[in-house]
């Protein structure tokens, strides 16, 4: 295998969505490298020193953005497309994480399974492990979302599925867009359990059919509804190379030279995000106070490598004073922030490149 390399970071947190109870063990946490690389003969990206050895999801795996309104309208949008394609199928929802969006197809009157080794609901369509094609489970149709960045040999993950579900079906797959994290040069978007990093050309080479294609939540995340049966070894064709943006650190940079005021700088965004970002932000000696979720199952938690206690909006509010720097992990969220908080910060979205 012919690979070129794109990136490299040390020694970040295996995975950065684990809640740690004291800050000793988030400080002690798991770590590892990532050299990022393009294969010269799929075109696919992925991190070539990723060792799944040192990766476990369990109850403590934390990453339910459902708390959300904005992304809950992101999950409306996302049954939108499925329905012309699923709807009146049986499904798998494989990586279902806590069981929200399964919830929510079973409201909207899906026959849905799900598997997922983090789950912790008492929902008896969900089967509490890693999906296994000896699992012996099959449907019409399979979602994935969020999952195929996670594992090692997507094509052959994808193969296994393929065969437990007797070579047929559609596949519904979401995952982050590694075009748009080039684009907004964002650092705090590659993480060592993301192992993967796809753009939209790289599904049309894996499936020979693909019936519906784009991007949702602001062009971050990428999707495609395939058929099964069309899965295939990508290879490259025509200009699949990776343009790796030359400048990709320049926001933290600019962070670093930010004015000095005496302002307190809070973080919201206690998920993958914003645990990269204050290490990246640790290491360049710039000071953190506050970490904000509004996730309860991170308040009061650490994170990962850096110790950073998380807060509640209620709790972390009242200790900011008008004028403090508030850094917001994702843009999409900057209005119910704002709104949420009283409009009474410096609002700094870490994603549109405004500084």
């Amino acid at each position: 295998m012919a690979c070129i390399e794109l990136f490299r970071a040390e020694k970040l947190p295996v995975l950065q969505n684990r809640v740690f109870f004291t800050q000793a063990t988030a400080l002690a946490c798991t770590k590892g490298d990532i050299v990022l690389v393009q294969d010269t003969e799929t075109g696919l990206v992925f991190n070539s020193a990723f060792d799944p050895k040192l990766l476990g999801y369990d109850v403590d795996y934390q990453n339910e953005q459902a708390c959300s309104g904005i992304f809950q309208k992101h999950l409306e949008d996302i049954t939108a497309i499925l329905q012309p394609y699923m709807q009146g199928l049986s499904l798998i929802e494989v990586g279902c994480g806590k069981g929200y969006f399964l919830e929510h197809l079973k409201r909207s009157g899906y026959q849905v399974v799900g598997i997922d080794p983090a789950y912790e609901g008492p929902n008896p369509d969900v089967i509490k492990a890693r999906f296994e094609p000896s699992l012996g489970i099959s449907a019409e149709g399979v979602v994935l979302r969020h999952v195929l960045e996670h594992v090692p040999d997507p094509v052959d993950f994808l193969a296994d599925i393929a065969r437990a579900n007797r070579g047929k079906g559609l596949i519904y797959i979401e995952v982050p867009c590694l075009n748009w994290i080039f684009r907004h040069h964002a650092w705090f978007d590659i993480y060592y359990e993301h192992v993967n990093y796809f753009r939209l050309d790289d599904f049309y080479r894996m499936f020979g059919t693909v019936h519906v294609a784009g991007h949702v939540f602001g062009g971050q995340y990428l999707y495609v509804v395939a058929d099964l049966a069309t899965l295939r070894q990508p290879n490259v064709g025509g200009d699949a190379a990776v343009n790796f943006p030359r400048d990709f650190l320049a926001g933290l940079h600019r962070f670093a030279n930010l004015p000095k005021a005496e302002k307190r700088r809070a973080i919201w965004g206690g998920a993958s995000k914003g645990v990269i970002f204050a290490i990246y932000m640790r290491r360049a000696g710039i000071d953190v106070d506050i970490v904000i979720d509004i996730n309860p199952a991170k308040q009061g938690t650490f994170l990962a490598d850096t110790g950073l206690q998380v807060s509640s909006p209620t709790d972390a509010l009242q200790s900011l004073r008008p004028g403090d720097d508030i850094f917001i992990m994702n843009s999409n969220y900057l209005d119910e922030i704002v709104t949420q908080s009283g409009d009474r910060f410096n609002y700094l979205t870490v994603d549109r490149n405004e500084f």
